[in-house]
């Protein structure tokens, strides 16, 4: 990256999107959909990897280029910066269950990145973030519908 791209970076996040082996599909509907994503300038890929855990805790990793057949994935993965070390994948998969196979996926959010080069200019810094995961949130909205219903 340039000097011109660092400071214009907007925030970088990562996911890890786990699937029971021989289940796992990483084209179609999910394909689509993050072509969508990098095409309306949302987000930009930094780097894809997938992993696989066996039985035994073995970790295999994958670069998304190693992986044969990557259709529309093509133009994306000619973009990749290779960012995840193997410290990063141990880290990763160390959530994994035994016998899964996951998608990892690195991503700036370009949506963002105005934002986020005003204030690094206003010599503000970033010092915490988060995400809330949407299993939490049905599991509270469901929590305060029962309570109401129950005229808690």
């Amino acid at each position: 990256m340039t000097e011109y791209e660092f400071e214009t970076l907007g925030p970088v996040d990562y996911l890890v999107v786990e699937f029971p082996t021989g289940e796992a599909n990483f084209t179609g509907e999910i394909v689509a959909e993050l072509v969508k994503l990098v095409d309306a300038g949302t987000i930009r890929v930094i780097d894809m990897m997938i992993l696989t855990k066996d039985d035994e805790g073995t970790i295999d990793a994958m670069e998304l280029s190693d992986s044969g057949d990557l259709g529309d994935l093509l133009r994306i993965e000619a973009d990749l910066a290779e960012l995840l070390a193997a410290d990063d994948v141990a880290n990763l998969a160390a959530a994994m269950d035994p016998g899964t196979v996951a998608g990892v996926l690195v991503y700036e959010n370009l949506w963002a990145a105005p934002f986020a080069a005003a204030t690094r200019r206003a010599g503000g810094q970033l010092i915490a973030d988060g995400r809330i995961p949407i299993q939490s949130i049905i599991a509270s909205i469901e929590a305060d519908a029962a309570a109401e219903k129950s005229g808690e």
